[in-house]
């Protein structure tokens, strides 16, 4: 590549006018588009993404020195497209043209070292020259500790920083970095990242949430809806109120009422400071205008009846919905209904993210009507995505697809998105941000950002916390996760976590998790392997793993184990350290699987070891025969099946619980019965397993 250097910046006759030129522009941007003079640049034209994220150029950020020439860099970083015979030479993850997010980092990469130059008292980019480079990767990249991702993304930035200096009609003369084209010698050895490495939240955490998800959405939300229908009815009437003598006098009689019954004054309690007057609320009552209750109070002896008798506005509203006999709440107040509003959205997205497996943003921008019947299996979820798409020129295709195979979605999450509907206009997002914070958006419709629900999930933890305490229920108060915030992008990990671990856990009450997944895999069939199957995959082969590594270590301090497929758990075992914090990728994970003697898996909730061999499987007994097992249906006369003495201790423990049942005065004499024949049943598998158990020294 080849070009004869001109270090002068365009002049005025000769700069772009826009920014970012029409043809860039999203479809559904309706906004002003910023022109290329001007101090701040909006990049969120560039983008189709309802839950996209607003980024801008602030170019003050930028040295004086240096910040012409980087404007038109960035110029031809958001219109202009690289070379084909730049891209020939790259590899194929290199795009003509960056994403929006892509636009944004690259230039946050290139404001870095504008920076570093002008420290160094550089006046122009021509002086970035190798040498230059090499000293600024060592003093400016190497010391942030940056994983070998992060490193190749911040490299890459300024290699297309010298592509594109090469192309421009004024070029600068920007030098050839040392690692156009081979970074290996500049990016750190692989380290596991991403969202493979997200940590699941806790069981102990995301149970409660859950349950308390499932509670509004089911329960609360009739009550929370009709609220809001009665709290936009005052909301109407205080807005045509009319100031006349008579509603005065109806203002009076009111506060006189209220004197002589010794009733509080409706008040509005903020966070800090004395409740204040419930103005709205009253003006709706009395169909007086605000300023009419704001005279009226003023005078004596409203002031000090206020201090001394402050009260609560409380909507017409008869509450439904109970948790064990109780009512949730004694009221909905006026002033609660837009905190109650965001409480409930925010648990249908944990319903919706967490039991579909759906990506954070592709969540938050649903729209109305997404939710269809099928006709012969669960409701399906249609939805975009926005990550990853491509044009049929390759780059970065800003406005997304929808998907061509839909998610799978369970009642409770059908539930939770009809919530929604109600809570939004027709032809709106479900989790539109004009809806939901009551700001309007001109430009196009918006939905909330995944850094907005992040906020919300924390203030509906606090929520969940004070109504259960309030409840008198503080075992399912929601306990800080040990791995840090509660973020919507670890949703997603964690029902992979626990379909892979937990397979006869309960989902939504009452839906196994092996039954999700099933869903799960039938619905995906079609799609090609990535996204939430590769979460899955990995999160299987890590608790295979861990279910070889734990029986190696027992078998090796003499545990006893049983049952027909004994010998072939012990031979599996033998491999199971050399997996133990290895799996990081989906590769790593589909080898580990693909490897029928390694396939043992744990199945507590039945008391056994699934050693499986598809072809002695019970658990699938008609139709092909898949690569995994069937937990939830686990056969007790499968040839698949091994138990330990870990299982044999759980199974006795298990029947002196039943008993215990069975000889309460509460329990009824048949189902007495039945709790001691299962109980007897418990023993006798233990019982077997002590009679045939074997050891690894004995069947070596």
């Amino acid at each position: 590549m080849t070009f004869v250097p001109q270090p002068q910046p365009p002049t005025a006759a000769t700069a772009p006018i826009w920014a970012i030129e029409p043809d860039r522009v999203a479809a559904s941007w309706r906004g002003p588009l910023p022109r290329y003079g001007d101090p701040i640049w909006l990049l969120t034209p560039l983008d189709d993404n309802p839950a996209g994220r607003a980024h801008r150029i602030v170019w003050d950020g930028y040295p004086d020195v240096l910040r012409e020439e980087f404007r038109l860099l960035v110029w031809l970083l958001i219109n202009r497209r690289l070379p084909d015979a730049f891209l020939a030479s790259r590899a194929p993850s290199w795009r003509s043209r960056p994403s929006y997010a892509g636009i944004y980092h690259t230039h946050l990469a290139w404001l870095r070292l504008a920076k570093w130059l002008a420290r160094r008292g550089t006046t122009t980019l021509r002086a970035c020259q190798a040498d230059v480079y090499d000293a600024y990767f060592d003093d400016a990249i190497r010391p942030r500790g940056l994983d070998r991702t992060q490193v190749h993304n911040e490299l890459a930035a300024f290699t297309r920083l010298w592509a594109l200096d090469a192309t421009s009609p004024h070029p600068t003369g920007v030098g050839e970095p040392p690692w156009a084209h081979d970074d290996d010698e500049y990016v750190p050895s692989a380290r596991p990242g991403g969202e493979n490495t997200t940590e699941p939240i806790a069981p102990a955490t995301i149970g409660p949430l859950l349950v308390w998800s499932l509670r509004l959405v089911e329960d609360f939300a009739a009550d929370i809806l009709a609220a809001t229908e009665a709290h936009q009815r005052l909301l109407a009437r205080a807005a045509h109120a009319s100031a006349t003598p008579e509603s005065r006098d109806r203002v009076e009689s009111y506060l006189a009422r209220l004197a002589a019954d010794g009733q509080p004054l409706p008040t509005r309690t903020r966070t800090a400071g004395a409740p204040t007057l419930a103005t709205t609320y009253i003006s709706a009552l009395t169909d007086a205008t605000e300023h009419q209750v704001q005279r009226a109070c003023q005078k004596a002896p409203w002031p000090a009846y206020l201090r001394n008798h402050p009260g609560t506005s409380p909507l017409p509203v008869e509450i439904t919905a109970q948790v064990d006999r109780q009512p949730w709440t004694d009221g909905i107040d006026f002033h609660d209904i837009a905190d109650l509003r965001r409480h409930l959205a925010t648990a249908a997205f944990v319903v919706i993210a967490y039991l579909t497996g759906m990506r954070p943003a592709e969540a938050l921008s649903l729209p109305h009507g997404c939710c269809t019947p099928s006709a012969d299996g669960p409701a399906l979820l249609h939805a975009r995505t926005f990550k990853t798409t491509t044009g049929t020129d390759g780059t970065h295709d800003p406005s997304g697809r929808r998907r061509e195979t839909p998610w799978v979605a369970i009642p409770p999450v059908t539930d939770a998105v009809r919530v929604l509907e109600s809570m939004a206009p027709s032809g709106s997002l479900l989790f539109d941000a004009a809806h939901h914070t009551q700001r309007r958006h001109h430009s196009r419709p918006k939905a909330l950002t995944v850094e907005a629900m992040r906020e919300r999930l924390a203030a509906y933890v606090d929520w969940i916390n004070t109504i259960a305490t309030r409840l008198g229920r503080p075992h399912e108060r929601v306990p800080p996760d040990p791995h840090g915030p509660l973020t919507p992008r670890r949703l997603r990990r964690t029902l992979a976590w626990h379909i892979a671990r937990r397979p006869g856990g309960l989902v939504a009450l009452a839906v196994q998790y092996g039954h999700l997944r099933t869903a799960l895999s039938a619905g995906y069939a079609s799609r090609s392997r990535g996204g939430i199957h590769d979460l899955l995959d990995i999160e299987t082969a890590r608790a295979t793993a861990d279910t070889l590594a734990r029986l190696h270590d027992d078998l090796a301090t003499g545990a006893g184990i049983s049952g027909p497929a004994a010998a072939r758990a012990i031979r599996s075992a033998s491999h199971g350290p050399a997996f133990a914090g290895v799996l990081h990728t989906s590769r790593q994970a589909r080898e580990l699987l693909a490897n029928p003697s390694l396939a043992v898996h744990d199945n507590p909730h039945a008391y056994l070891l699934c050693v499986y061999d598809r072809d002695k499987a019970l658990c699938h007994r008609t139709g092909p025969r898949p690569d995994a097992p069937r937990l939830d249906v686990c056969e007790p006369l499968c040839a698949n099946i091994a138990r330990t003495d870990q299982h044999a201790r759980t199974l006795i423990a298990h029947a002196a619980t039943l008993e215990h049942q069975a000889d309460s005065p509460l329990t009824p004499p048949p189902l007495a019965a039945r709790l001691r024949h299962q109980a007897q049943r418990h023993r006798d598998i233990a019982a077997q397993h002590h009679r045939d158990r074997t050891t690894q020294e004995a069947s070596s």
